[in-house]
């Protein structure tokens, strides 16, 4: 993966969850909840083992997403980083803009 490629990227991730927490926060009142939720869609992401595996076969599910974790190559761990800090950062902004007392947030 080049540079600007990289970069492109990650600014798309870091935007795209910060959109979605701000709505999703906005909408349901909870500060935090894409950055509780976002983890579930990185596996999603990752992991090509359907949901219901992980309850009916949870050791081999379970070593699959470790094996898949451990394989990812960097610039998809500096993507998905850029993408929780975009989620983390919609919980601040929500947090910053009740604290100024803006009521529909």
């Amino acid at each position: 993966m080049s540079i600007p490629q990289l970069i492109i990227s990650m600014l798309l991730f870091l935007v795209l969850f910060f959109g979605i927490g701000f709505l999703l926060n906005m909408l349901l009142r909870a500060t935090w909840f894409m950055a509780i939720i976002y983890p579930i869609v990185v596996i999603r992401i990752v992991d090509d083992v359907r949901f219901f595996e992980y309850i009916t076969a949870p050791v081999i599910s379970f070593s699959a997403l470790g094996s898949k974790l451990i394989s990812l190559q960097l610039a998809d761990i500096i993507i998905l980083t850029a993408g929780m800090v975009g989620a983390l950062l919609a919980g601040f902004a929500m947090k910053v803009l009740r604290a100024k007392g803006y009521q529909m947030f």
